[in-house]
């Protein structure tokens, strides 16, 4: 299947890519790995006039670890944070995320900032970041914001990006003290699926007890989400097999799955209270070796 016409550009640095924007107007699209953008132009069901490569752009191909931050340039792919040392060793549940993408040539090619700007309520590494209050940075001709990553999706396929807007790079606060997270996704098969349902969990303890707690679910809501019931359970809590149960009852009860041709909510529903269950543990148990 041929791509449809369109102009194209390759900017070497992000001013250069927002003057593009500001330029050219609506009909203009960004390009990265390409995973989603080609296929969609493939199919007809996108046809941009403009379409800006930003390979070319080296701040966004950086992943840099340095005075307890990891950021993460937009265009990193998902295979290159899988295998970062820096991001298994601080942010495990994010290198599980992003390791459980499609295969190994998907995540050869598909970056972090695609799987975001998407805003698939199923893609693989919204949760993971949502339970490490990641930020993401925004730029434009006019200057950047910040916004995190939990105001940043608006509904499905929709964030806060402006029209001229690029999301830059991806923050990470390492976390302090004894900490540990989980990642489980669960599909139809074990390779190359859209979960039907996706779970992080991250715990922070102090003196045994359970100081700092997040669960998030992906592809169970409009948007990935943080459960609040899950947080309130488990904070201020001794860890153990009955609590992280209930824990995993509260992210169920928080979840907001709808039947398709995948699942039924209700099964959904009762995976999430299972992902939960095992993400808690696996959480605990990283914990546990800091």
């Amino acid at each position: 299947m041929l791509l449809p016409k369109f102009d194209y550009y390759d900017p070497e640095t992000v001013e250069e890519a927002c003057g593009l924007l500001t330029e050219l107007g609506g009909q203009t699209k960004l390009l990265a790995g390409g995973t989603d953008l080609i296929v969609n132009m493939k199919r007809r069901t996108v046809l941009p006039d403009h379409v800006v490569s930003l390979s070319k752009i080296e701040s966004l191909t950086a992943l840099d670890a340095s005075n307890g931050t990891v950021r993460i340039g937009a265009c990193v792919t998902a295979g290159e944070i899988a295998e970062s040392e820096a991001v298994r060793q601080d942010f495990a549940a994010l290198a599980a995320g992003a390791a459980g993408l499609g295969s190994p040539l998907i995540r050869n090619l598909a970056t972090i900032g695609g799987n975001l700007v998407t805003a698939r309520p199923a893609a693989d590494t919204p949760a993971p970041l949502l339970v490490y209050n990641a930020h993401v940075v925004l730029k434009n001709g006019a200057g950047e914001r910040t916004v995190s990553i939990g105001e940043f999706f608006a509904g499905p396929g929709e964030t806060v990006i402006g029209e001229q807007e690029i999301l830059t790079e991806i923050i990470l606060e390492k976390p302090q003290g004894r900490t540990g997270a989980g990642h489980l996704k669960l599909g139809v098969r074990n390779a190359l699926e859209i979960s039907l349902v996706n779970v992080a969990a991250f715990l922070r303890l102090d003196q045994g007890v359970i100081a700092e707690a997040r669960v998030a679910m992906g592809s169970v809501a409009p948007t990935p989400i943080l459960s609040p019931g899950a947080g309130t359970v488990l904070k201020g809590e001794k860890p153990s097999e009955s609590l992280f149960s209930r824990a995993a009852e509260a992210a169920a009860s928080d979840s907001r799955p709808i039947d398709d041709f995948r699942a039924s909510a209700a099964y959904k529903r009762a995976m999430v209270e299972t992902l939960t269950r095992r993400a808690l543990a696996a959480a605990y148990g990283n914990a546990l070796k800091e």
